[in-house]
């Protein structure tokens, strides 16, 4: 096909198959070409025939033609087997008992607590609203859904976030040097795998997370397409969706902050190799440094905390995540006990104090005493709201305070005080006894009856560290906004919680001592959450105003709490679980519902042509680089330098990916499912059809073709070998035990 410019020049059409391995920096985008044949005429009659006799060659090339079909093949086929008996169960399915309940607290505008950004969450709750969903429906697990909850919209949203990823993989592969055919590839591997066919059809965020970590992905081949091409508009545009990209994937899941390290590699890389480029004036350098900042850190960390601003702004309401945040935060919650109470703590108020460490809890003592040591009474930090938890505040032995109702004498930064136990009376007091778990420093324990007997022992000197109200210029101790550290007055020594938990005869509960080593940590902060004083009144909403930016940081670092504590144990055998071992052979699959005969059942288990072929692909790819790189260093320069060049680019990007999403989970110490190792998957599929045509290059075009069918086909038999467990079956697991490949699988209940 030819167009003929004003100039009488030609353009010869594209090659089918130009865009291949060896090339460069080709332009192999879908796109309409779109040349005017009036541009040599007179400027009036130009305009006339513009207005009304235009005529445009917006034909497309061989290439172009062949990577649209492709495209819309692929596409027809990721829609229809994610959205194939999407219904076919009416019941709650595995993980769905969670996020669609996450998604109801949108609905409703209760604070809840996950160990996920709340991104992909609202989403599963936008799903929901736009359904008419009233978030009565409490989403237990296995529970069947009632007639008006819309489950098939619901799971049919979360497919959408399914169907992009065979073409966004074909485009990557195009985008990083490859054939039409091998890109074709990569994308069927990517669509008929059924672990990730599977992921995608229930209330879920594993389809959201894949969604974007393929526009990552792609938004970063685009970025290596045109890396010769800075400052130009498909370069920027390429940038800047890389960073929004990252901004999505890391406000999904954190898993995406493995999409993070592999673009921040690459950037680290291409500048460093942009550095060596003697034609490199600094002012460009420092340009090239500026837009990545802008458009690969402030980007995504603007739509982060974005994100969680929206988080906020729909749970408005107290609800069962409250704990999890800090006093001041819960206060500004609609329906929360902690809203309507004083502010001015006065001698003789009740008071609760928690812990300014997260997940420790609130100061409590209980009538058991220390097995050992001083063997008075305990002094714990305890999680949940209870009566011995509270405390009366009150003015050192031998003196008195007078309190009435026209008079009230306040507590102020550097008053020395006596915290009395309201259930048990026992003063708060420490002495040069050591503690139970961390043995240098001292005890603390409940002694006394009050001021029955009088110890000096139990006076604690009030430092305020930090007042989040404006106006208090009396500098008196305030409810939820002060935050202060209990200095004891004779052993010069700070009470803290050490965030270690005491054995059983303590319950459990958190480690409370008096750190010697005078500690300014946030181990030693406190701030006072409830207040009861009948001769005092009830604070100003304006004084309690929660900064949006402390919520943010508390959050993130509850997040992070909660996800730590995920830990196997080791006492317990579950099924559900698997190791990172396990996923590149496939060695477990995932029941995902209930095993009865009669049953709807859905088993997640990757097709074993794409796990193990891409496996194997890994395994000898990384094996080939090193090969190659050890002959280089010898000087034995097998490739062209410029290939070479670019096949490191490539691996770097496919191989690098796979290996950050697969390998830091051998470092973690939380429980791990077989859906972890799907984002690396992904990477690991195309990653397989890239090697094999990098290592058929000198083969004939259609041997080179003839491959890659072959292995197409093979994953599209073993697609359609394994759907019933895609798409659910309803009759007994036994008469699928021909489908039992390895010994692992459990398919089926073993007879005893």
């Amino acid at each position: 096909m030819r167009s003929q410019n004003h100039d009488g020049a030609q353009r010869q059409a594209e090659p089918l198959g130009g865009n291949s391995i060896f090339a460069d920096d080709v332009d192999h985008a879908v796109s309409s070409k779109c040349l005017t044949e009036s541009q040599s005429f007179a400027p009036a009659t130009k305009v006339l025939l513009q207005a009304h006799h235009s005529k445009t060659d917006c034909r497309l090339t061989r290439n172009q033609r062949c990577d649209l079909i492709n495209v819309v093949v692929l596409t027809l086929l990721a829609t229809a087997t994610r959205f194939y008996k999407i219904g076919q169960s009416n019941r709650v399915i595995w993980d769905e008992a969670h996020f669609g309940k996450f998604g109801a607290y949108y609905v409703n505008h209760t604070f809840y607590h996950d160990v996920h950004p709340p991104l992909a969450k609202m989403l599963v709750g936008l799903s929901e609203v736009l359904t008419g969903f009233d978030g009565s429906f409490t989403f237990q697990s296995g529970q069947k859904y009632p007639d008006n909850v819309n489950y098939v919209f619901m799971r049919a949203f979360n497919a959408g976030f399914g169907v992009p990823l065979a073409p966004m993989a074909y485009f990557t592969l195009l985008n990083l040097g490859c054939s039409s055919s091998a890109a074709l590839l990569g994308g069927l591997l990517v669509c008929v795998d059924n672990a990730l066919c599977t992921i995608s059809r229930f209330i879920l965020l594993d389809a959201m997370l894949l969604c974007f970590t393929s526009m990552s992905v792609l938004s970063l081949s685009g970025l290596y397409k045109y890396r010769k091409k800075p400052f130009t508009q498909p370069w920027f545009k390429w940038l800047f969706a890389t960073g929004v990209s990252l901004g999505l994937v890391t406000s999904a899941k954190w898993v995406g902050m493995f999409s993070v390290a592999l673009i921040g590699l690459y950037t680290v890389y291409e500048l460093y190799e942009l550095f060596g480029v003697p034609e490199t004036r600094m002012v460009g350098y420092a340009m090239h440094w500026a837009v990545r900042v802008l458009a690969l850190i402030a980007v995504p960390l603007t739509i982060y905390i974005m994100c969680f601003w929206v988080h906020f702004t729909l749970l408005y309401k107290s609800g069962p995540g409250d704990a999890e945040m800090d006093s001041l935060f819960q206060a500004n919650l609609e329906g929360s006990s902690l809203k309507s109470q004083p502010l001015d703590i006065a001698y003789g108020s009740q008071i609760t104090l928690r812990s300014a460490i997260q997940g420790m809890g609130l100061l409590h003592s209980h009538k058991d005493a220390y097995p050992d040591g001083s063997r008075q009474q305990q002094i714990t930090g305890y999680t949940h709201k209870d009566s011995n938890n509270d405390w009366i505040i009150k003015k050192v032995h031998g003196q008195a305070y007078g309190n009435t109702t026209e008079t009230v004498e306040f507590v102020k930064d550097g008053d020395v005080v006596r915290l009395v136990h309201a259930g048990t009376m026992r003063n708060l007091h420490s002495h040069a006894v050591y503690a139970h778990l961390s043995m240098r420093e001292w005890e603390v324990s409940g002694y006394g009856v009050d001021s029955n007997h009088p110890d000096v022992n139990d006076h604690w000197r009030v430092e305020v560290v930090e007042e989040l109200s404006q106006r208090n210029p009396e500098h008196h101790l305030r409810t939820l906004v002060t935050r202060f550290r209990l200095r004891h007055l004779q052993q010069n020594c700070m009470l803290r919680v050490t965030g270690k938990s005491l054995p059983q005869w303590a319950w459990r509960q958190a480690e409370i001592v008096c750190d010697r080593r005078g500690s300014r940590d946030d181990n030693t902060i406190w701030n006072i959450e409830t207040h009861v004083n009948p001769l005092l009144s009830s604070a100003d909403p304006k004084d309690l105003k929660s900064p949006f930016l402390r919520s943010f940081v508390r959050l993130n670092m509850a997040m992070a709490r909660t996800n730590n504590a995920l830990v196997p144990d080791q006492d317990k055998i579950d099924l559900l679980t698997s190791t990172p071992y396990d996923w590149p052979i496939l060695r477990l699959g995932l029941r995902i519902c209930g095993w009865g005969d009669s049953d709807v059942k859905f088993w997640l288990i990757g097709n074993p042509v794409v796990w193990w072929t891409s496996s194997l692909a890994v395994g000898f790819g990384t094996l080939q680089l090193l090969y190659y790189c050890v002959r280089r260093q010898r000087g034995i320069c097998d490739i062209p330098s410029p290939i070479w060049k670019q096949h490191l680019y490539v691996s770097g990007i496919l191989l690098g990916g796979w290996a950050l999403h697969y390998l830091p989970f051998f470092l973690m110490g939380r429980v791990t499912y077989l859906h972890h190792y799907f984002p690396a998957l992904y990477f690991a599929a195309m990653y397989l059809a890239y090697i094999i045509e990098w290592n058929s290059k000198r083969a004939a075009a259609l041997q080179k073709k003839m491959l890659l069918m072959a292995l197409g086909l093979a994953a599209v038999a073993n697609f359609a070998y394994f759907a019933p467990f895609t798409f659910g079956f309803s009759y007994p697991a036994t008469e699928l035990s021909s489908r039992k490949w390895l010994s692992t699988w459990n398919i089926y209940n073993q007879p005893q």
